[in-house]
């Protein structure tokens, strides 16, 4: 196994369907202008509320990629 060096950045990614929507939705956007991709790690979790029902969810998120 060679060794890797990963630089991580975070996103937030938000969708009005559910949690695993916003980060799918976080992750792809990220594989458009990132390569290497390796990991995710969800930090923060929250939503936005209108009218007493859920209207977005947002989930902050940490990706991992390996650099070249």
């Amino acid at each position: 196994m060679s060794d890797h060096v990963y630089k991580v950045i975070e996103i937030v990614g938000s969708s009005t369907k559910s949690s695993d929507d916003a980060i799918q939705q976080a992750v792809a956007k990220a594989g458009t202008s990132l390569h290497n991709l390796d990991w995710f790690e969800v930090v923060e979790t929250r939503g936005h509320i209108t009218n007493g029902k859920i209207a977005h969810y947002q989930v902050k998120l940490k990706i991992g990629f390996r650099l070249d």
